[in-house]
């Protein structure tokens, strides 16, 4: 049945090149991002998560020690 309607557009030969394009595109465009991207920052966004000094938690951790 989908066979059947799919037949019935015009040009949906052209969908899969599309979509490959667009595939190519962005991964070519994350690729040159991450070559052209400052080492200094990407060396500090991955050790964020690890960091024990977040000004964010600091509140929370002095009420937790004054108990």
């Amino acid at each position: 049945m989908y066979k059947e309607i799919l037949r019935g557009v015009d040009n949906i030969g052209i969908f899969p090149t599309i979509s490959f394009a667009i595939f190519f595109l962005f991964f070519l465009g994350l690729l040159i991002y991450v070559v052209t991207a400052n080492k200094a920052h990407l060396a500090h966004m991955r050790t964020m998560p690890l960091e024990d000094d977040n000004a964010v938690n600091k509140p929370f951790q002095n009420a937790s020690n004054e108990k």
